[in-house]
């Protein structure tokens, strides 16, 4: 069984920081790519930002310059790097990860999603 477990939410004013983490456990052979995602009131849930094993990473242009996403594989753990925050960036945070089970089983899990606030 793998979980992922979210952690660092919370309400924060505009141009704010705050730093979302993701920890993985279970029968983990391997973790390929992190992801963040986030789903605004209302809307449906978009890609934020992600990163593969070697630590290439990518962004949505609404994030581009003011996140940051990192990883440590021996830990297999993500981060995301919040600055700047605006009021846009509402929402709720999700975890996801591209797992190997083992050498040939790869499955993608979710994490439960943390709440992110930015209003004065």
């Amino acid at each position: 069984q793998v979980q992922l477990v979210e952690s660092g939410g919370g309400l924060v004013q505009p141009g704010g920081s705050l730093t979302l983490s993701c920890a993985a456990s279970g029968s983990i052979f391997r973790i390929n790519d992190m992801r963040w995602y986030r789903q605004p009131p209302g809307k449906q849930r978009e890609l934020v930002a992600a990163i593969s094993t070697g630590g290439s990473a990518n962004y949505a242009d609404s994030v581009k310059g003011r996140f940051t996403i990192s990883r440590d594989n021996a830990k297999k753990t993500a981060t995301l790097q919040m600055n700047s925050l605006k009021p846009e960036d509402t929402g709720v945070y999700y975890c996801n990860a591209v797992v190997l089970l083992t050498l040939t089983t790869s499955r993608v899990y979710w994490g439960q999603g943390v709440q992110v606030t930015v209003s004065s």
